[in-house]
């Protein structure tokens, strides 16, 4: 019995080692990661939800941990904190996609400045309502199972333990801003065309007719037109989103040149 207890007791601190390894990563993507790492939760939840991933991720990693040391937790610490930052910092891209999207819908249809502080960072309203509705749409097909799928592969990528090499890093991290600036402009399409249209409505009727004061006409014009374009595209717009953001997630994290 007591050589059972033994086992057990070191079985747990090796479990618990090895969880707290886990935790120094999914610690530092949770400061990044989108719906479960914003701002505008309080920082128990936030800790909460960092614990839970690490409670279903560490049996997933494969290999026994090192032993325990100072310097072997020095190294982790270093080492793991770097890759959850980057882990997190590419979803968090996806998500930037949406808000640089509302801003480019806003800035083409004049309304970059209605309600634009009303979120915990100033956006315009557009972008506000499609990053709301983004995080909702998240959760509500399952992001902490992706999250903890996507975090969970992770490991045969960026091993723990070792520094990825600046260049792999550095390519990586071009490739997601430039798929988050060009999946902004696919959404934003819609508010580019009809800016384009409004506006040469607008200078061929100021060309017509000189004396009209087009600005007063046309302004609650294309403020209608904004509104009815995001009422009717912002379903389209979340669903592209969402597949760009599971296609990222299901696609293997790729550091090869």
């Amino acid at each position: 019995m007591t050589a059972d207890l033994t086992q057990l007791v070191q079985g747990l601190n090796e479990l618990g080692w090895q969880g707290l390894l886990v935790f120094l990563r999914i610690g530092a993507a949770m400061a990044l990661l989108p719906a479960m790492g914003e701002r505008n939760l309080s920082v128990r939840v936030r800790l909460l939800a960092a614990l839970a991933l690490t409670v279903v991720i560490t049996p997933l990693v494969a290999g026994p941990p090192p032993e325990p040391s100072f310097v072997v937790f020095s190294q982790y610490l270093a080492t793991e904190t770097l890759a959850g930052l980057a882990l997190g910092a590419m979803l968090r891209l996806v998500l930037l996609a949406l808000q640089t999207a509302g801003s480019i819908a806003a800035q083409s249809t004049s309304l970059s400045q209605l309600l634009g502080g009303s979120a915990t960072e100033p956006l315009p309203a557009i972008g506000h309502i499609l990053t709301v509705a983004g995080l909702a749409l998240l959760m509500m097909t399952g992001f902490h199972i992706k999250a903890a799928e996507f975090l969970t592969g992770s490991y045969t990528v960026l091993p723990a333990g070792e520094f990825p090499k600046p260049s792999d890093l550095t390519r990586w991290g071009v490739a997601g801003v430039a798929r988050s600036f060009s999946l902004a402009f696919q959404l934003a399409v819609p508010f580019v065309i009809l800016s384009v249209l409004y506006n040469l409505a607008i200078g061929a009727i100021n060309r017509a007719m000189p004396q009209l004061m087009v600005a007063f006409v046309g302004a609650p014009l294309i403020t209608f037109g904004a509104i009815a374009m995001l009422m009717l595209a912002a379903p389209t717009m979340l669903q592209v989103w969402s597949a760009a953001l599971d296609g990222f997630l299901r696609a293997p994290l790729d550091l090869s040149p």
